[in-house]
């Protein structure tokens, strides 16, 4: 079974700690938000399932865009990285850590 891009995510923040991975993704045809902070993913906009097996970003959903922050989060000084990065833009990120 091939790891999913959602996998990949969770995998980069625990091989970047100090990363926060903001992810603004279409799934079944409804925007959401994904929080990703070492290996965990949580939805900001949906409720998230208590069931860890339960992906929050589904294969087939279609990454909007991806910012990178510092964690961890403080949502009232959120001190970014880089902002708006596409699926394709981040790649590079994720095969240096072969992922």
């Amino acid at each position: 079974m091939a790891i999913t891009a959602g996998q990949r995510l969770e995998q980069y923040t625990l091989q970047c700690p100090q990363e926060l991975l903001m992810v603004k993704a279409e799934i079944a045809g409804e925007l959401d938000e994904i929080a990703i902070y070492r290996g965990f993913s949580s939805s900001l906009t949906r409720p998230t399932a208590f069931d860890i097996d339960i992906p929050i970003l589904p294969a087939d959903a279609n990454i909007l865009s991806i910012d990178r922050l510092h964690g961890p989060y403080d949502p009232a000084q959120p001190r970014y990285i880089q902002t708006g990065l596409s699926w394709e833009d981040f790649l590079p990120f994720l095969i240096q850590l072969d992922l």
